[in-house]
């Protein structure tokens, strides 16, 4: 069943699919920039609340991922039967207010909390982003907008480490969490006021009712393709390589070079 807010893409202007497509970008901008924010913070954040390094890393590392990759697949599910944009609707708003918990918090627990909290909000971000692309991009154009919804990770990342370092130097950790997790809040309710739940199967010249398939359905196709399961390891080999590096990059550079957290992510934001 459609949601009530689903509209017709045959009356969709370009100007609106680029207005979507600039929208869920945005979204993940705020995915990054709150996901980022514990590594370019967690040298002040040990300091203060006499962590270690296994705490650190279980806070920007192993906490986060296993409710993230674990609670994706259910969510991906509830959006395949329910809106889209309600579900990515309600992941932002959820992540972004755990972002601001964050920065109550009191003890290593609390942040555990708050951080696994962040990590099964934006569980919920991708997947229905990526599936309303596809129902308002048709496949000759579904290519370039899924590249500009992805250079949202590049983004988010930057705004993350620059104004992250900046502000904790400036105003300390507590606030960076503030100030960069409530705009997420307010921007969940433009999301939910101005973006529409396309039709499924709208540029695919769908002519039958949308019917989910079963998620035994969906392993047993995805599985019987050695290109998805080669795929598949590689970037899992790479994202390991490339989180293990990006996680201690920002303290690297503080602890051995003396760098503030400002001249940090002035550093890295960029690279």
């Amino acid at each position: 069943m459609q949601n009530e807010a689903s509209v017709n893409n045959e009356g969709v202007t370009n100007r609106y699919r680029n207005y979507v497509l600039a929208m869920l970008t945005a979204v993940y901008v705020f995915n990054f920039i709150d996901r980022q924010l514990l590594v370019i913070l967690q040298e002040s954040i040990k300091k203060e609340l006499h962590l270690s390094d296994t705490q650190l890393a279980l806070l920007s590392g192993f906490s986060f991922a296993v409710f993230y990759v674990t609670l994706g697949i259910p969510i991906a599910r509830i959006a395949d039967k329910k809106s889209r944009r309600n579900t990515v609707t309600i992941s932002l708003g959820l992540w972004s207010i755990m972002t601001a918990c964050s920065g109550l918090a009191r003890n290593f627990v609390q942040l555990l909390l708050a951080r696994i909290g962040v990590g099964v909000g934006e569980a919920g971000g991708s997947p229905p982003a990526h599936a309303m692309i596809s129902d308002y991009f048709p496949p000759e154009k579904r290519s370039t907008a899924l590249s500009v919804y992805s250079a949202g990770i590049y983004m988010g990342i930057l705004a993350g480490y620059l104004m992250g370092g900046y502000l904790n130097q400036h105003l300390g950790w507590r606030t960076v969490f503030f100030v960069l997790g409530i705009p997420g809040v307010i921007f969940s309710l433009l999301f939910y006021a101005t973006v529409k739940e396309p039709r499924r199967g709208a540029t695919d010249g769908a002519t039958v009712a949308y019917k989910p398939h079963s998620l035994g359905e969906v392993l047993r196709v995805l599985y019987s393709s050695k290109t998805f399961v080669s795929l598949a390891f590689g970037s899992a080999l790479n994202v390991f390589c490339i989180y293990g590096m990006g996680n201690w990059a920002p303290s690297f550079l503080q602890r051995l070079h003396g760098m503030t957290t400002g001249q940090t992510g002035a550093l890295l934001g960029p690279i």
